[in-house]
């Protein structure tokens, strides 16, 4: 289809598929037949809706009387007696008298001036499409933040995105009825927008979990940043402070001799400590000497006392003869008695 081409009307090409009540309440209507008939062109109807529509109702705040009537002319069927005729539905109506093309309804869609003109976009859809077009043009903007006070007086505010899902889904709107749809149509666009809601509510969980990690590993960093560039000023601190001082007791002749002062007991102090530290191990090292020595001392009598020599001195040598030639002399004098008795 050339964007230039008028979208196609679905269903009543006369009426737009509008309720007849609201429909002769437009036709009749002042502002309608005065006011809107000067208006020739795309853009003038878009300017007219920025500065006329506060609402998407059908019918202007209080100016219905419902009561008492009942059955097809009950309010809730949207054909009970007249009222006012918002200026939403008149503009909704001219706009379908342009015969708006697919660029321009597009246009409508993406207004970024004011969400009631969006609004009217997306009922131009609703009263003129083919049902079986609806999700398509309403998939896009499921998701759509931008809020929107529906009802005349105001006090319902919705989104843009739950204002689509209220089209597709229910036929009633403020006292009037959107034209229906095909149950097999219905029973699809409801499953279409079960499965967009799963699928949202799982993208909403995972986002919400890459954002928490995402905040947490910043913490981290930031955590570990401003260790760092404390460690850094403390260290730049410390050092300007050193050279402050230096720079200080330079100048202050009191403060280079306090300085000097301090100096001369640290150097005391570790010319004290150093004189401890080195007599403690002098007599360390002397105490390990002398162990040395008497485990030698030890080990050498140790060896004398084991391998000494045995010989014996000439005196005990001679005296043990001595004692062995008494033996054998006694031995003989006793072997020659015995050898005399026994002759007698």
């Amino acid at each position: 289809m050339a964007p230039n081409n008028p979208l196609p009307i679905h269903g009543n090409e006369k009426s737009m598929n509008l309720n007849h009540m609201i429909l002769s309440n437009i036709q009749a209507s002042p502002y309608f037949k005065v006011n809107l008939y000067d208006l020739k062109t795309y853009h003038e109807v878009i300017d007219e809706i920025f500065y006329k529509v506060n609402h998407l109702e059908p019918w202007e705040k209080g100016s219905r009387k419902t009561a008492g009537q009942t059955g097809m002319c009950g309010g809730v069927r949207g054909v009970g007696a007249g009222g006012i005729v918002s200026s939403a539905y008149c503009l909704l109506y001219k706009l379908f008298t342009l015969r708006l093309t697919r660029k321009q309804l597009v246009g409508l869609l993406q207004h970024t001036d004011s969400p009631y003109i969006r609004g009217l976009g997306f009922m131009y859809i609703r009263y003129t499409q083919p049902p079986g077009e609806i999700w398509d043009w309403y998939v896009d903007y499921l998701e759509d933040e931008e809020e929107i006070d529906v009802r005349a007086g105001g006090g319902h505010v919705i989104t843009i995105g739950e204002m689509c899902r209220l089209f597709m889904t229910k036929l009633e709107w403020y006292s009037t009825l959107f034209p229906r749809v095909p149950v097999p149509i219905q029973k699809s666009i409801e499953n279409h927008i079960r499965v967009s809601l799963l699928a949202s509510d799982w993208l909403s969980v995972i986002s919400s979990l890459f954002r928490n990690t995402m905040q947490r590993r910043e913490t981290e960093i930031t955590e570990t940043d401003r260790e760092t560039e404390e460690a850094n000023v403390h260290r730049d601190n410390g050092a300007s402070g050193r050279g402050n001082h230096s720079s200080s007791r330079r100048n202050s002749p009191a403060e280079r001799e306090s300085r000097d002062r301090r100096d001369s007991r640290d150097r005391h102090r570790h010319d004290d400590h150093r004189h401890r530290r080195r007599s403690s191990e002098r007599k360390k090292r002397s105490r390990s000497r002398e162990r040395s020595h008497r485990h030698r001392e030890h080990k050498k009598k140790s060896h004398d006392h084991k391998h000494r020599h045995r010989s014996r001195s000439p005196e005990r040598k001679h005296h043990h003869h001595h004692r062995e030639h008494r033996e054998d002399s006694f031995e003989r004098d006793l072997r020659r008695e015995k050898d005399r008795v026994r002759k007698h």
